[in-house]
């Protein structure tokens, strides 16, 4: 809401915010209340306290809904339909195949891992996990060992591709939330998630299956194989995968030459470049080529509508969360209390970049979700980063990888990934504990670390 000047000073917004968040959890945890629901209602609340006029209440929580759900919901529902159509098909067991040919299998686990990144860029974490898990499976008895050795890698690295790079719900509410360039944010997310997954996931991962002999559960894919009818050749499945990739990397390089003068930045193929490097074109026109290409021989133009259509029941609810996580964004920022935490850090000297990781890290241990934690995190720190000076494009996507890194480390009992991989693989709670948890906690922490470490230096 436009025009509008904060009622109340510094501290009183402030133990507003918290008494907000203490709420929210409390909603949350106590009451099992769905995070959707309890998101629109302590923005209402929120914004009534912060003596936000009873009729600009409904615009503002508008304005921060719709605002968010404009590049989220695109990028989500597009990025979801990619990964439905290649799961369909069985791209994942060709590439995974592909890999292990390739490293052979006493490297099973590193193909394993690779492959599990680049099916991580369209697939959601719990949905990739229960696609590559036959395959693990598979592998792991062929191969022999724990099957922490070959789970833990690849699902660490569809946690990293999760928590790191758009189009995946988090770090693309993070971006819109601080004003962050979604290419370069695609950029730098895939720059520091294989540092992160090989340091995190694989080579713990190897640690990990050497001090827990987890024996590959019997009531899943018992008999050891993976079956898929006529499924797409390799070079399709890496093609579909690496084309967004490069239509939104071209458009980065190529704006980046526009604006220092090497080529005209009004030129006509300089702004179709552009145009078609945008992060929702490029996946429009990867979902389009996806359906022509991997629908040949296989499925009826109405099966390929009821397979992408599919595709966007499951992730509604993220969608709507990340939207309701925007509307109290927007009620921090017009309510005046994000401008007040920005002078209490500010004062505090505490970087904007730890700031965010730490108020991350606390809301994921607290209430589990992710997706709550990055996009609460990001609205509470959006007012500060606008006011840091000095703050280039690179900053702003480092920030956005710190608050998913705080998101996703110390994940425990409240979180739904932690009951995931510790029931498909049969561990008791203490074992998962042991493993998963400090699985997750490495790559928040390393991912920080590596984050911190290049804003220093950049």
């Amino acid at each position: 809401m436009e025009n509008f000047e904060p009622v109340y000073g510094t501290g009183p917004l402030l133990g507003i915010a918290a008494g907000a968040i203490a709420l929210l959890l409390f909603l949350i945890i106590r009451f099992r209340m769905h995070a959707f629901i309890a998101l629109v209602l302590v923005s209402v609340l929120t914004a009534l306290a912060a003596g936000i006029p009873v009729s600009g209440v409904m615009p503002t929580l508008l304005d921060g809904f719709g605002g968010t759900l404009a590049n989220v919901a695109l990028l989500v529902g597009l990025g979801v339909m990619i990964g439905r159509l290649l799961e369909i098909t069985g791209g994942a067991a060709v590439l995974a195949g592909a890999l292990i040919r390739l490293f052979g299998e006493k490297r099973a686990p590193l193909a394993l891992g690779v492959s599990s990144l680049l099916f991580g860029f369209p697939l959601f974490f719990d949905v990739g996990l229960i696609v590559m898990l036959p395959i693990v499976f598979s592998v792991a008895r062929r191969v022999g060992g724990s099957v922490l050795t070959y789970t833990l890698p690849t699902a660490g690295a569809f946690a990293v591709m999760h928590a790191f790079v758009p189009p995946h719900p988090g770090p693309v509410t993070a971006a819109v939330e601080i004003g962050a360039d979604m290419g370069l944010t695609l950029l730098v997310g895939l720059l520091l998630a294989i540092p992160t997954w090989y340091l995190s996931s694989y080579l713990y991962g190897l640690w990990a299956g050497k001090r827990f002999e987890i024996p590959v559960p019997d009531d899943v894919m018992s008999d050891g194989t993976v079956k898929h009818d006529d499924p797409p050749h390799l070079a399709t499945v890496l093609g579909i995968l690496l084309l967004p990739m490069v239509l939104i990397f071209a458009n980065t390089g190529v704006s980046a030459f526009a604006a220092t003068g090497t080529v005209a930045a009004d030129a006509l193929w300089v702004q179709v470049f552009q145009l078609i490097g945008q992060t929702p074109i490029a996946l429009l026109i990867t979902v389009l080529v996806a359906m022509t290409v991997l629908r040949r021989g296989r499925f009826t133009r109405q099966r390929v509508e009821e397979i992408v259509g599919g595709a966007l029941g499951p992730v509604c609810a993220i969608i709507l969360i990340t939207g309701a996580g925007g509307m109290f964004g927007m009620v921090l920022r017009t309510s005046g209390i994000g401008d007040a935490l920005a002078g209490s850090l500010e004062a505090t000297g505490l970087p904007v970049i730890v700031a965010a990781f730490v108020i991350a890290l606390a809301l994921r241990v607290a209430q589990g979700s992710a997706t709550v934690a990055i996009t609460t995190a990001a609205g509470l720190i959006a007012p500060a980063v606008q006011a840091a000076p000095g703050l280039t494009s690179i900053d702003l996507a480092l920030i956005v990888i710190a608050i998913a890194s705080g998101a996703t480390a110390l994940s425990h009992v409240n979180d739904s990934g932690f009951w995931l991989v510790g029931r498909f693989l049969g561990m008791d709670v203490k074992t998962t504990l042991k493993t998963w948890t400090v699985m997750e906690t490495l790559i928040g922490f390393i991912g920080f670390g590596l984050a911190f470490g290049l804003s220093l230096v950049l």
